[in-house]
């Protein structure tokens, strides 16, 4: 849990800074403040509240989820893989829920943190990986070509990148993680019907929290 408050608080400034829409560049300073973000590394790289409040939720969430990961899983090999990965998979969650996007950079920076480390672990299991991330990847990439768009294509490379690193661990977990995510946003998307709030729903955070739970139950 230490490791993930510490990691965690440096996610708010990142996440501030990503949190713009699809095509616009990073933001430069504090809206509330106008406070310019120094250049540089010193620009991304700070511990606590981005600037003007707030902030200490991520700290908070990524200590509960490596104590889960470590409760859960035990001291296996894979444990050091999964809270590193956390560490983007919370980061996109944050970005997602700002503004309904999944910047690629960081889907593929995911996928790399938890992929190679499990293809060295577990070498004979890289092909069923494969095939798992193609398998849900295409099944993603069909629902968004859909006429009503129910994913974007960040979605489709989030999911196929998840089912990847599932497919490490075996079908069972890809069954549960991405049922786990599709009942959630299932159950979000019934609320907000019945108190007529409608309204896109990201489905990044269902994703990871699926994930999770792919990890963890099998």
């Amino acid at each position: 849990m230490a490791f993930g408050a510490a990691a965690g608080s440096f996610l708010p400034r990142i996440a501030y800074r990503l949190t713009v829409p699809f095509g616009a560049p990073p933001r430069t300073s504090c809206a509330d403040c106008d406070r310019t973000f120094p250049a540089g590394a010193a620009g991304w790289v700070h511990s606590g509240p981005s600037c003007c409040g707030g902030g200490h939720a991520p700290a908070v969430v990524l200590a509960l989820i490596a104590g889960a990961l470590a409760a859960l899983l035990g001291p296996v090999p894979e444990l050091p893989v999964h809270l590193l990965a956390a560490l983007p998979g919370l980061l996109l969650a944050m970005i997602d829920l700002g503004c309904l996007r999944l910047p690629d950079r960081l889907v593929g920076a995911l996928a790399l943190t938890g992929g190679i480390p499990l293809a060295l672990l577990a070498p004979d299991r890289i092909l069923p990986a494969l095939a798992a991330g193609a398998v849900v990847g295409g099944i993603y990439l069909v629902i968004a070509m859909l006429p009503r768009r129910g994913l974007g294509l960040g979605d489709v490379k989030l999911g196929a990148a998840l089912a990847f690193l599932l497919g490490f661990a075996g079908w069972p977990a890809v069954a549960v993680g991405f049922g786990t995510a599709h009942l959630l946003n299932g159950a979000i998307a019934a609320w907000l019907l019945v108190t007529r709030r409608a309204r896109p729903i990201p489905f990044g955070p269902a994703l990871l929290a699926g994930f999770l739970a792919g990890v963890t139950a099998v």
